[in-house]
């Protein structure tokens, strides 16, 4: 197997133990049972359990961002906002459902989550929230509703309660049944 090959191997074994056990699970020894090798070969990649773990948060924030990224919302003046809302959420819950381990470390971090995977949580929302304010300003006049940032706040909340009901329970919450809902308060929020 190839360094690239089994560095991933190794933090998908990783990913495996923290969303059966959470992160307190981790070890060298745990990662290295999942994986079928022996110790050594975990520390050859990572250097340590502190690095193993730094990859780890590194490896899914970017995939969660990339993922993001895909779902960012142009200007919303140029069409209809409800309809590219509703298309940008429907791209969100696509990724949520495509990769249901990242978006699990990203929305419900596990008992024991180390700060460094927090603080890129905190990091990645920020950036989402800037962008998604940005999006929804030129929808709204100064002195009156709605508020830009208090409008993309909600948007954020409310799409990642959809995408936590998603990973939680997707046969009593399946995009469709989320996607009809945002549909009908978007539309009520717009009018």
């Amino acid at each position: 197997m190839t360094a690239p090959a089994r560095r991933e191997q190794l933090l998908d074994a990783t990913t495996e133990i923290v969303a059966e056990q959470g992160f307190q699970a981790v070890s060298i020894q745990s990662v290295a049972r999942v994986a079928g090798i022996s110790r050594p070969v975990v520390y050859e990649h990572f250097g340590d359990l502190a690095g193993l773990l730094e990859a780890l948060v590194e490896r899914e924030m970017s995939r969660a961002l990339a993922q993001v990224s895909e779902t960012e919302l142009g200007d919303l003046t140029e069409g209809d906002p409800p309809g590219l809302m509703l298309e940008s959420l429907r791209t969100y819950l696509g990724a949520v459902e495509r990769h249901p381990g990242t978006w699990r470390l990203v929305l419900m971090p596990p008992e024991g989550a180390p700060e460094l995977l927090r603080k890129s949580i905190r990091g990645g929302r920020a950036t989402v929230l800037s962008k998604l304010t940005r999006a929804v300003r030129p929808l709204s006049t100064p002195g009156e509703a709605p508020d830009p940032e208090l409008t993309a706040r909600l948007l954020s909340t409310v799409a990642d309660e959809y995408a936590r009901l998603l990973l939680s329970d997707p046969r009593r919450f399946p995009p469709e049944r989320l996607l009809l809902h945002a549909h009908w308060w978007l539309g009520h929020l717009w009018n």
